[in-house]
């Protein structure tokens, strides 16, 4: 018996390692405002978002962070930053590299908000037909 919560607790680890609201930005040539439409749906699910990124990546993620701000969707709750040692096959040796994680949360108004942006896609797409 005692193997088998072993086991759960195992699972529920590893689940909380790959959290579902967890937004790992990197340098790939997405545009930002790919993240900042993932983030609000994100937050509409889970009511706040983690965005994290490495190095070269910070700047976009500061970047999607600020404009959710600004819009008065989101409001900052936490940021972590840290250094995490990346193997590089290249120089075969571990690279360290800079790391920020920053949770977002929903504000009062996010719901009423997202709503206004919502219909205001929807009469643009009927003027548009």
């Amino acid at each position: 018996m005692e193997e088998i919560t072993e086991g759960v607790n195992a699972i529920n680890l590893a689940a909380d390692s790959q959290k579902k609201n967890r937004i790992q930005v990197s340098n790939t040539k997405k545009p930002l405002f790919f993240y900042v439409n993932l983030a609000k749906r994100y937050m509409q699910q889970h009511n706040e978002v983690e965005l994290s990124a490495l190095g070269m990546a910070i700047a976009t993620v500061v970047t999607v962070a600020e404009i959710l701000k600004n819009n008065g969707l989101a409001v900052e709750k936490k940021i972590m930053t840290s250094t995490v040692d990346i193997k590089d096959d290249s120089r075969g040796r571990p690279v360290s590299k800079a790391k920020i994680e920053i949770l977002l949360g929903k504000t009062e108004n996010f719901d009423e908000l997202m709503a206004a942006e919502a219909e205001e896609r929807d009469i643009g797409d009927e003027e548009q037909s």
